[in-house]
């Protein structure tokens, strides 16, 4: 019976994070990273970490410099000022100390950005994000007998029943879209991102990825993402670029692939008919999976 009982809480505990799918999103007085969603942020919560470090100790060491001199070298305890002008070990000391510090936050940045912008593998899917004031289209050029592209708006307030997302806990206000870009679930994405020839640069952000790269009217910028969870992702652009700037957001789905084929098979059609299809599908096996944790209770 206790067992039972023990793997019954365990149960709705998944339920509930299942539930709830995770989804990462700017939170009111964020102080750190989004949580990482991808192998490039793992890598740069680690180098984020890492850096710590090196700042901490030199923080503390100037701190400890700036007090000692205001104290010890003071006007009324020195009334009249060191001639000194040179001295060969400090020197050596604060032209080689820098130098070494640099050295070892230069090589992780290093590998990290070269691991930002090179395919680990050969990409399963390539997306092609446009940016136009004030809005993303996506393009999906490499679908077979067919063709997806469609363009994604924020949500007003009086368009969320219309697409039902009046949940503002998964669908924040500012953040919600019509139209969210959908991949699956942990399969090598590519990128390309620029902006229209007559427009303004702009830049793709999408922190629990680790992205951040600009578009730019008349270049093609390359970047890719492995979306490591189900749920949707929130981003913003990152480039001041006119009035609706803070209007502009981005939205990722992850989805299963399978849930990915049935949309992408859909989509080639009619792109709102295969979000909703999309969004009714998850919400099914959210309701599966409570069924089945509840018998198992019982």
């Amino acid at each position: 019976m206790i067992n039972k009982t023990r793997t019954g809480l365990t149960g709705l505990l998944c339920l509930a994070s299942a539930g709830s799918a995770f989804a990462a999103q700017p939170k009111p007085w964020e102080m750190d990273l989004q949580p990482a969603a991808s192998p490039i942020m793992h890598q740069i919560r680690w180098f984020e970490d890492y850096t710590l470090w090196f700042i901490v100790p030199i923080v503390l060491l100037v701190l400890a410099l700036l007090i000692t001199v205001i104290i010890r070298f003071r006007a009324s305890r020195n009334p009249e000022a060191s001639r000194v002008s040179h001295n060969t070990v400090i020197e050596v000391v604060w032209t080689v100390c820098p130098v070494l510090i640099l050295l070892f936050l230069a090589v992780p940045s290093f590998n990290l950005l070269n691991a930002q912008l090179t395919m680990p593998e050969d990409p399963e899917l390539t997306v092609k994000a446009t940016a136009t004031q004030w809005l993303w289209s996506y393009d999906y050029p490499e679908i077979e007998d067919g063709e997806i592209s469609y363009s994604s708006y924020m949500l007003t307030e009086d368009q969320r029943a219309e697409y039902g997302k009046e949940n503002k806990a998964e669908y924040p206000r500012l953040l919600a879209v019509d139209n969210e870009m959908v991949v699956p679930v942990g399969e090598v994405v590519r990128l390309l991102v620029t902006a229209a020839p007559t427009d303004v640069i702009h830049s793709f952000a999408m922190p629990a990825f680790g992205i951040k790269i600009d578009a730019i009217p008349g270049r093609l910028n390359e970047t890719w993402f492995k979306a490591e969870e189900e749920g949707i992702y929130y981003g913003q652009c990152s480039e001041l670029c006119g009035k609706d700037h803070a209007f502009m957001p981005i939205a990722i789905r992850a989805v299963s692939p399978e849930q990915f084929e049935s949309w992408q098979a859909e989509a080639k059609n009619d792109v709102e008919a295969a979000n909703q299809a999309l969004m009714a599908s998850i919400e099914q096996h959210k309701q599966a999976g409570g069924s089945v944790l509840l018998a198992d209770n019982e």
